[in-house]
């Protein structure tokens, strides 16, 4: 058969079977497959796409709720900070901030002049410090600790023991430290039946800030564990059997191989620490600030607590609040410039 007795469309086929660089190619259906794969092609409907998803979809609506009804809905609130707010000018207290009178940045200025907001600062930052310098090394020495342990029932019963200070209530936890180095504690009862004096540590303003961070550690250490085994966890084994095999001890093999796999989470942790300096334990310094006395126990958290709720200076309370929470975002944004500057991704990547 000559060549031009060959159908138009298998003559097309064999021209292209090959393509110039010698690579097999589809004639006919060759530019359909093109355009179907092409970007911005073969993309469904979004009516198609939330029928198929819309079990994901429908999953985090209550936690999208939950954020924006707690969280992003009273960010609105912050507008009392430049107001003279009076929630009793209306029924509603939403409607008494459109009734209330602006002051402009008064509340600022006020914040700023007093003494006892500085004071508070001083208290925040120095208990943060201790904590950070306390507090946060002890769940990675744990961690390395109960890795290390080669029976795993072992090694399950110690990490459920070390968690369950978390699930405790401050209420619980200070009641526990109060039992123990009260002035009717433990400590104290048993000083005084050997014949010596009794100590009170609990009401003691110079030790206050270790005991702070004393029960900050028992009651949330665990948590940190279980942040580090997970990171722990997927180191292969195969690196510490490569080690050892090349004569590397059991300090040289967490130096070299456990402290890098854990660097990512530590920057992360120590970024988002830092971003929480300001927020030194609401809670478990107001169940202790009668005890103390606010020379010692007060920070931002309690100060804010004390002029908004107990002295109803609404606008003032919402302005010192409002300086805390900008500090904090510089801190955060700052703490994660230089987990980047150290090689790591923090909060977000750059």
């Amino acid at each position: 058969m000559s060549h031009s007795t060959v159908p138009r469309s298998r003559a097309g086929a064999k021209a292209g079977s090959k393509s110039p660089d010698g690579s097999p190619a589809e004639a006919g259906g060759g530019r359909r497959a093109a355009t179907s794969t092409g970007p911005g092609t073969g993309k469904l409907p979004f009516r198609l796409r939330f029928r198929r998803d819309r079990t994901l979809v429908l999953m985090p609506l209550p936690a999208v709720a939950l954020l924006l009804v707690f969280v992003y809905v009273p960010v609105l609130g912050n507008v009392v900070a430049f107001q003279d707010y009076d929630p009793y000018l209306s029924d509603n207290g939403f409607v008494a901030m459109f009734e209330s009178p602006w002051v402009g940045l008064e509340n600022f200025q006020r914040v700023f002049a007093d003494s006892a907001f500085w004071h508070a600062v001083q208290n925040t930052f120095v208990l943060f410090l201790l904590q950070l310098v306390l507090y946060f090394p002890v769940p990675v020495a744990l961690a390395l600790l109960i890795n290390s342990v080669v029976r795993p029932r072992v090694r399950a019963v110690a990490q459920a023991v070390m968690y369950l200070p978390h699930f405790f209530s401050w209420v619980l936890v200070v009641t526990v430290f109060q039992q123990i180095f009260g002035g009717a504690g433990i400590i104290a009862q048993t000083l005084r039946r050997h014949g010596h004096q009794g100590i009170d540590l609990m009401t003691d303003p110079g030790i206050f800030k270790f005991l702070v961070t004393a029960e900050g550690v028992w009651k949330d250490a665990g948590w940190g564990i279980i942040v580090f085994l997970a990171a722990l966890s997927s180191v292969s084994p195969d690196l510490y059997e490569a080690a050892a095999m090349d004569g590397a001890g059991r300090w040289r093999r967490m130096w070299h191989i456990t402290l890098p796999a854990l660097r990512p989470v530590i920057a992360l942790l120590l970024v988002l620490r830092v971003g929480d300096a300001l927020t030194v334990g609401f809670e478990q310094l107001l169940l202790q600030r009668d005890s103390v006395g606010p020379g010692a126990s007060e920070v931002l958290d309690t100060y804010v607590w004390w002029n908004g709720i107990r002295n109803q200076d609404f606008g003032y309370a919402a302005a010192a609040g409002l300086v805390k929470g900008v500090v904090g975002l510089g801190l955060v944004l700052t703490a994660n410039k230089v987990a980047h500057l150290m090689g790591e991704q923090g909060v977000y990547e750059k």
